[in-house]
């Protein structure tokens, strides 16, 4: 692998997880109360915060209304 193909899969996942981090900061911070009834504690929205920031593409097609087939019941 040369290094600029190296260079070009870290900047990819920088970026990726870039956008994660900016994403679940958002959700965290204002459309926690929307995805879930009930009140969620700090502490396990800290918690959750690196799986929202992994998972962004995700959470983003959730936050918009997109759901799997087998969770329209």
């Amino acid at each position: 692998m040369s290094v600029a193909l190296a260079e070009a899969v870290w900047l990819g996942l920088a970026f990726y997880l870039g956008i994660g981090a900016v994403i679940a900061i958002g959700v965290i911070l204002f459309a926690m109360a929307r995805m879930t009834p009930a009140r969620v504690p700090v502490r396990v929205r800290l918690l959750i915060l690196p799986g929202l920031a992994a998972l962004w593409p995700l959470v983003l097609m959730r936050l918009i209304g997109l759901r799997a087939p087998e969770d329209r019941a």
